[in-house]
């Protein structure tokens, strides 16, 4: 048996867990700094980096205690250390350095959105690879081609704003609330996702690249009008930001899942996974799962405790990386 600490501080989680060979979850701690930036409705770095350092260490020790092992029990120390915010990622890298030089095991660097992809693995009995990888979260959104832990192509990614980005700004627009996409999926369940034609930007020809500035801005000036950013939210009803919310999620999931179909065209692979965030979002998750079945694809949904960021995730990749003999000595660095 080989027990892997995982280290996640990518952008606003302070997260520690301890997995066993890869799947099994001894323990998963999540710390969220969700109340920390809600007045701004967005993570501000400063505070999330203050945080992480305040918080980490009892983190690490709650992982620990939860899942019945000391420091020296540890066979790998796994830790995130790209991509993400810079501050974040450093107070991350630095606590699993000097727990790898204090316990003498090894360390290993994981990238934060291959630990995403990866995580759906962790509820299977043989991993789903080949696979096409959708990440979608509030930095990101990606289309990978997977074809095992350590053969991972990029396939396509937004060239301006990521997809959770566009439901926190969309949500601020119509007075939600943060984070913003948990707040337009609550909303839109009684909205009517036609009730607005909002764009669906599907780029040039063949494309697996996403875009999803343009619908914030149309979103923006059809609650205020033409150019203009203030003044027409109170003249809308509770049912009409029910629809807007649904509108705006139709046209989103939309492109996410058309891209991810484009994917399997160009490519040729069976099966689909999400991950990321958004993945937790329930038409998401609808759509993509009608869609895969009326295809004869196979889908692989992670739960909702894998979808936004954790550690667990980073420790099962990880492990994969360790058995592949890929480890990282005190040198490694943070990149954003």
């Amino acid at each position: 048996m080989t027990l892997i600490l995982g280290i996640e501080t990518s952008c606003d989680e302070t997260a520690a867990a301890v997995v066993a060979d890869g799947r099994d979850i001894r323990s998963s701690i999540v710390a969220s700094q969700i109340d920390l930036h809600r007045k701004f409705g967005g993570v501000v770095p400063e505070i999330a980096s203050r945080a992480h350092i305040q918080w980490l260490n009892d983190t690490i020790e709650q992982a620990l205690d939860e899942a019945g092992v000391a420091g020296d029990q540890i066979d790998a120390v796994a830790v995130a250390h790209t991509p993400g915010l810079i501050g974040c990622l450093l107070i991350g890298v630095t606590a699993a350095k000097a727990l790898s030089w204090a316990w003498d095991k090894p360390l290993i660097g994981v990238d934060h959105i291959q630990a995403h992809l990866a995580a759906v693995s962790m509820t299977l009995p043989q991993p789903p690879w080949p696979a096409i990888g959708l990440v979608v979260s509030g930095g990101h959104s990606s289309l990978y081609r997977a074809d095992d832990f350590d053969r991972i192509e990029l396939l396509g990614c937004t060239s301006d704003d990521a997809a959770g980005e566009a439901f926190d700004k969309v949500s601020s627009i119509l007075a939600l609330g943060y984070p913003g996409g948990p707040a337009i999926d609550r909303a839109a369940q009684s909205g009517n996702p036609k009730a607005v034609s909002f764009p669906r930007t599907m780029l040039a020809p063949g494309s697996l690249d996403f875009s999803f500035s343009g619908i914030k801005t149309a979103v923006l000036y059809h609650v205020h009008g033409p150019g203009k950013t203030s003044g027409g939210l109170e003249r809308l009803g509770e049912q009409d930001i029910a629809d807007i919310a649904a509108s705006f999620q139709a046209a989103v999931v939309d492109v996410l899942v058309a891209k991810t179909m484009r994917a399997v065209e160009q490519t040729g692979v069976k099966t689909v996974t999400l991950g990321g965030g958004v993945a937790a979002n329930g038409r998401l998750r609808r759509q993509m799962a009608d869609t895969c079945a009326e295809r004869g694809l196979t889908l692989h949904l992670p739960p909702m405790s894998l979808c936004t960021d954790n550690a667990a995730m980073v420790a099962g990749l990880g492990y994969h990386r360790l058995q592949r003999g890929y480890t990282s000595g005190l040198e490694l660095e943070a990149i954003a």
